[in-house]
């Protein structure tokens, strides 16, 4: 249940009604909201008079419903995700591995007017054995890359030891796969009201997926993006299946912007284009897709970044398909 306060309304008797709900509350447009489990359908008569509106929600997917708020749009610099109108394009390598390599990239992308560059800088790998990222050093790299050229940067928070850093520096939080369900970072993004990419866990079902994003939003920031990246089946012949249809749930029942990662889906470069060029065609509002300068040199994700001619000629290809379903790449 979501209930807007009336903002005359007695502190104290607020307070009774937070205890009695065992709710949380955050200001949104001056306005106290308080959110309650939607198991929660009524509040005793005596509160009735804190209330200026309510809303009864079937499920705790409740904020991010589009029966509470029709649509939320985010702004990303100069950029506004979720407005119907264009599919913005974020792309870069996996991983910041060195300056030369960054550099090449900013540098191809913003030739081609992407604008905003994605690079992990602390990666949560599934092996210790393997690249974990350059850490502190790789954000400065990101920070060297956007004063460059003027790019927004996303890269990822994988624990709650750097979560300020990330928040302080980036232009957008990407909250991965394996964080989904820590809260502590949830509610640290939620603090915030900088643009949060939350992916979905790759064995989390579409209601885990967005309650998570209750958590951010339940902390008072709006600014939240879908991102889905594929999820774990039977299938072993590709890394993950993208899942188009939890696509169409997200795009129907939630008010969030939704973006696709396919290079994470996939797994392999062949297929990149195709599910990129599905996913345009299914109206999301952003991608989310890893390109890089030498992919076979690549120390994470290798066998799944794009090289640039490739990127390149994918990239021709977006616009006819967005401009058939009455969007622009962006």
């Amino acid at each position: 249940m979501i209930i807007h306060l009336k903002k005359e309304s007695d502190k104290q008797r607020i307070q009774d009604l937070i205890n009695h709900t065992a709710g949380i509350t955050f200001e949104q447009s001056g306005q106290t909201v308080l959110v309650t489990s939607s198991k929660i359908k009524s509040v005793p008569e005596t509160f009735h008079s804190l209330i200026e509106e309510q809303f009864v929600m079937e499920s705790d997917i409740q904020l991010a419903h589009n029966s509470y708020i029709k649509k939320r749009s985010v702004k990303i610099g100069q950029l506004e995700l979720g407005t119907n109108q264009s599919t913005h394009l974020m792309a870069g390598p996996c991983s910041v591995e060195s300056w030369d390599q960054l550099d090449r990239s900013a540098s191809f992308l913003s030739g081609l007017g992407i604008k905003t560059i994605r690079a992990g800088c602390f990666k949560p790998r599934t092996s210790p054995y393997t690249f974990q990222g350059l850490g502190e050093e790789g954000l400065r790299l990101l920070i060297k890359v956007r004063e460059k050229y003027g790019l927004n940067i996303i890269t990822e928070v994988k624990d709650s030891t750097h979560v300020d850093l990330v928040l302080k520096h980036a232009d957008i939080i990407q909250i991965g796969t394996k964080a989904m369900y820590d809260t502590s970072i949830l509610r640290a993004c939620g603090r915030t009201k900088k643009p949060v990419l939350l992916k979905r866990g790759f064995g989390s079902t579409l209601q885990e997926f967005v309650q998570a994003a209750e958590f951010i939003l339940s902390q008072g920031n709006p600014n939240v993006l879908l991102c889905e990246r594929g999820i774990r089946t039977f299938e072993s012949k590709t890394r993950f299946t993208l899942d188009l249809t939890g696509i169409a749930f997200l795009k129907e029942y939630t008010n969030l912007p939704v973006v696709v990662d396919p290079s994470h889906a996939m797994g392999y470069r062949y297929g990149v284009a195709d599910l990129t060029r599905a996913a345009v065609a299914m109206g999301v509002d952003g991608l989310l897709i890893e390109t890089h300068p030498n992919p076979n040199q690549a120390q994470s994700d290798a066998a799944q970044q794009l090289d640039f001619p490739t990127f390149e000629q994918m990239f021709s290809t977006l616009k006819p398909v967005a401009e058939s379903v009455g969007r622009k790449i962006s």
